[in-house]
This record gives structure tokens, C-alpha cells and sequence, in this order.
């Protein structure tokens, strides 16, 4: 058996070679670490060695390269200063010559303008001597004519201002009597022309325009609420129509548009009664032919009463007094009645206050002038019975009722149908067109106005070089362009006066009409 003397041995050598060897090993691996160290150092050095003379190789290189470059830009430089030296030379020789061709223009043009203030000067002298000679000659040629009309008034005896007067009388004379029949005869050609020619254009206008004219005015349409109210209107096999035509004297219209009638008539006023009776049927509800009745006879009294009430009413406003219940009426049925679209009634009111303006200027009666313009128009809203024009039928109509003279005069005559004799007719006639002429009071005179400025505007188009015409001021200017390439400044002068000579020989109009034509002519450089 192995004591533990040995192990103890075995163990003490085993631990000793072990740290042996450690120690060993360290002590070589420092030696390595050594050796590689050395190596490192040399091979630094080495490198540090080889950077040196490389860099040194470059910066020759470098200093070597700046140099060409230097030189080379040298030469560069000095070859365009010489270039540039021999332009500049070479603009300055231009300018040089440039220089002696102007002088030498401008002697030449010198002598040009010599030459000719010389020829000038030349003609001035001789026109000196021919107006000298054209003076001498006319004074003998008048003394000569002197002479001669000595002679004649000695043969004569008369003088010459005799003679030419005795010669006007005597051509005016054959003339006169020469003319007067042609005239008379063109005269009394010339108005059966133009009657039977406007005859005709009335013919064609009245069939053309009557179906268009006739719907407008005398044609009420009323809304109903639908088929069974239709229903209730028409009756049982038209029952209740016939009931409301022969009660109000209108044409009941039922067409295929199931939410409106149609009342046809020439009088407004039964188209008034038509439309209420209607209405106020559809509010009951209760629709029969003695309902009907009923209705129609209190909407008659009722609008009877309420014409009476705003004839008074324009009587009150106008300060009128004792004017005949009568005529009332028909001043308060003048609210249903439409001429060109002005309301008659607001029209006849406002002839009498204008009617009263103007002979509180003049120093006429007042009231007189507002009586006589409040009741001009009376006639139109007499039926059809009365025979004449309105103003013939209203001045009958007012001498019936207790009107005077001069009221019935002015209204007869307001229209001009008859000539004015007294200061209230022309009065009355002077407020009835003011009203009428007023802007917006007829429908007419916009359409007129309209008209006016293009037959202006087509006048001055029809003329050659003309490029555009323009109406301006309310047709109281022509504005004409005219092309300047086809139109001189002589030509555009005898223009503007046959423009203006054709507008008045063919368009109608108030006041003059000022005509300025325009002629432009542009000229375009360039600076470059």
C-alpha cells in the first residue's frame, strides 16, 4: 500500500512542476510579446519612412504643375489683351469713319437747305411782283366794271339795285305761278298715297298683331283649387256657366288645365264682376244659378259704390266740387281701364295736377284747369252705344251733365282731333302728353326709344369706311368710327354732314342729334 508520506510527495511535486511550468510559460509569452513589439516598431518606421518620400515626390509634382498652370494662364491672358486691343482699334477706326460720313451728310444737307431757302426766297419775290401785278389789274378791271355799269344804268334808267330787284320780283312770280298747281297736284297725290298706304299698313298690323293684342287685354285668367271646384263652376251640362255669362255679359273659358278659368270680354269691368263673383263663389262653396244671381248682383252694387267712391275721392284730391254723380262713375270705372299699360285712372288724376301746375304759371283758374284735365278722359270708359272717338264722346257725355262750355271744349279737343281755340285746351293738351311722355308711364315709349337708337346706329353703318356707329346720350349723339385706311380727314368732314342730312330726311325725332365722326390713325416703332 502507498503510505501518505508518498501522496504528500506526489502531491508537493505535482504542484511544484505545475507552477514551473506557469512561470514558464509567462516568461515566454513575454518574450513573444516582445519580439512581435519590435517587429511592430520597425515596420512604423518603415511605413513613416515610405509616406516621407512620397509626399516629397508630391509636393515636387505639385510645385511642378502650379507652375505650367501659371505660365500657361499668362499666356492666355496676354493673347485676349491683344485680342481686345486690336477690337477696340479697330471700333475706334469705325467710329472714325462713321464720324466723316455724318460730316460730310451733313454739309451736303447744308447745302440742300442753302439751295433751297435761296429758291424761297426766289418764289417769295416773284409772288411779291405777281401780287402787285394781280392788284393793278383788278383795280382796273373794277374800274372798268364801274365804267360798264354806268353805261347800263344810263340806258336803263335805273339802278343796278333797281334792276336785280325788279328781276327777283318778276322770276318769283313765274315761278310761283308755275309751281303753285304741281305743288297743289303732288300735294293732293301724295296725301291719297299715304292714306291708302297707311290704311293698309293698319290692315296688315290689326291682322297680324289683333289675336296677340285681344288675349293681352281683354282675357282675366283665376286660379281654382283643383278638378272638383271646376266641376262645381261648370254645373251640371254647363248650367252654372251659362248662369255666370248671362249674368255678368262676359265668355267663361274652360280649357284642359285643371287649376285656372279663363274670363273673355272687352269690358273690364265685367271682367272685374266676372273674377269677384267667382271668387267669392268658391269661398261659399254653394255653386247654382240663383246663387249665382245673388252674388253677381251684389258684387255689381257693390263695385257701383265703390266707382262712385273713388270718383269722389279723385274729386276730393284735386279739390273738384259739384261735379254730377254720372260722371263719378265713370271717373271711378276709369281704374279698370289700361291704354298701352298706364292706368287710366291714375293718368286722368295726374293730367289735373299737372293741369293745375301749369295755369298757376300761366295765371289761368286753377281749379278750372284741374276740372277740365280730371275729366278729359271720361270717354273712354263709355260703352260701346256712343258713337265717335272718346274725346267727342266725353265732351258729350260732360255737356249732358251739367259741365261748362270751356270744360266740354277741352275735352273735345284734347286728342287734337279737333283745333284748340282757348288757353284751357292747350292747357289740358300740353298735361295730357306730359303724362303720357313721362319714361316708364307706357310700355310704347321704351319700344320707341329702343327703335330710335338703332335706326340711328343702322344710318350711320350704311355709309362705306364705316366700321362701328354707336347711339349715346339718350340718342341725342352719333358716335361714328371709321376706318382711317379708307376714310382722309376731307372725306370724314363731308361724312359727319351726310350722316346728318340722311337723319333728317328719314328718321323722326325731338331736338337735333349731335353727329361726331371719329378717325384714328396709330403709328407704331419699335426701339430696339
Amino acid at each position: 500500500m502507498i503510505s501518505a508520506m508518498e501522496i504528500s510527495v506526489f502531491l508537493i511535486s505535482a504542484i511544484g512542476g505545475l507552477i514551473i511550468g506557469v512561470v514558464g510559460f509567462s516568461i515566454y509569452g513575454r518574450m513573444l510579446t516582445n519580439k512581435k513589439k519590435d517587429e511592430a516598431s520597425k515596420e512604423a518606421d518603415r511605413i513613416i519612412h515610405r509616406a516621407k518620400s512620397k509626399a516629397a515626390k508630391v509636393d515636387r509634382e505639385a510645385k511642378s504643375k502650379a507652375k505650367d498652370f501659371e505660365n500657361r494662364a499668362r499666356r492666355n491672358a496676354e493673347a485676349d489683351i491683344r485680342k481686345q486691343k486690336q477690337k477696340i482699334n479697330q471700333e475706334e477706326n469705325n467710329l472714325k469713319d462713321k464720324e466723316q460720313k455724318l460730316v460730310r451728310e451733313y454739309k451736303k444737307k447744308n447745302d440742300e437747305v442753302d439751295s433751297k431757302s435761296r429758291e424761297l426766297d426766289e418764289r417769295k419775290e416773284a409772288l411779291v411782283i405777281g401780287e402787285k401785278r394781280l392788284e393793278t389789274l383788278e383795280k382796273k378791271v373794277d374800274e372798268e366794271i364801274r365804267e360798264l355799269e354806268q353805261k347800263l344804268e344810263k340806258v336803263a334808267g335805273m339802278t343796278a339795285d333797281q334792276a336785280r330787284e325788279e328781276m327777283k320780283s318778276v322770276m318769283i312770280d313765274e315761278v310761283e305761278k308755275e309751281i303753285h298747281g304741281k305743288l297743289k297736284a303732288i300735294e293732293e297725290n301724295g296725301e291719297r298715297q299715304f292714306r291708302d298706304k297707311s290704311r293698309r299698313l293698319l290692315a296688315q298690323a290689326i291682322s297680324r298683331y289683333a289675336s296677340e293684342v285681344s288675349t293681352e287685354r281683354t282675357v282675366t285668367t283665376i286660379a281654382i283649387s283643383g278638378e272638383e271646384m271646376k266641376g262645381k263652376i261648370i254645373g251640371r251640362e254647363g248650367r252654372n256657366i251659362r248662369a255666370l255669362e248671362a249674368c255678368c255679359g262676359v265668355d267663361v273659358v274652360i280649357d284642359e288645365s285643371p287649376d285656372s278659368v279663363i274670363i273673355s270680354s272687352f269690358d273690364p269691368v265685367r271682367r272685374e264682376v266676372a273674377r269677384r263673383s267667382i271668387e267669392r263663389l268658391m269661398e261659399d262653396g254653394r255653386v247654382h244659378p240663383a246663387r249665382i244671381e245673388e252674388v253677381t248682383g251684389k258684387i255689381k252694387a257693390e263695385m257701383v259704390s265703390e266707382m262712385k267712391d273713388e270718383g269722389e275721392k279723385a274729386c276730393v284730391d284735386l279739390g273738384v266740387l259739384g261735379v254730377h254723380p254720372s260722371i263719378l262713375n265713370l271717373l271711378g270705372n276709369l281704374k279698370y281701364r289700361l291704354t298701352e299699360t298706364q292706368n287710366m285712372y291714375q293718368h286722368s288724376i295726374e293730367v289735373g295736377y299737372i293741369a293745375g301746375l301749369i295755369a298757376a304759371e300761366l295765371g289761368y283758374d286753377v281749379m278750372v284747369a284741374r276740372r277740365a284735365g280730371l275729366l278729359h278722359d271720361i270717354g273712354r270708359a263709355i260703352d260701346h252705344t256712343v258713337e265717335g272717338s272718346h274725346a267727342i264722346a266725353g265732351a258729350e257725355f260732360a255737356r249732358k251733365h251739367g259741365e261748362k262750355d270751356k270744360i266740354v271744349k277741352a275735352i273735345r279737343q284734347h286728342e287734337e282731333e279737333e283745333p284748340a281755340e282757348s288757353l284751357l285746351s292747350h292747357i289740358v293738351i300740353a298735361a295730357n302728353n306730359l303724362s303720357k311722355a313721362r319714361p316708364g308711364a307706357r310700355r310704347e315709349m321704351m319700344e320707341n326709344y329702343i327703335r330710335r337708337l338703332e335706326d340711328l346706329e343702322s344710318v350711320g353703318n350704311s355709309f362705306d369706311g364705316v366700321e362701328r356707329t354707336f347711339a349715346i346720350q339718350s340718342g341725342k349723339e352719333v358716335r361714328v368710327i371709321v376706318d382711317s385706311s379708307r376714310v382722309t380727314d376731307e372725306q370724314a368732314s363731308m361724312l359727319s354732314r351726310d350722316i346728318s342730312k340722311k337723319i333728317q330726311r328719314e328718321l323722326n325725332y325731338p331736338g337735333q342729334i349731335k353727329v361726331a365722326v371719329v378717325r384714328e390713325t396709330r403709328i407704331v416703332e419699335h426701339a430696339r
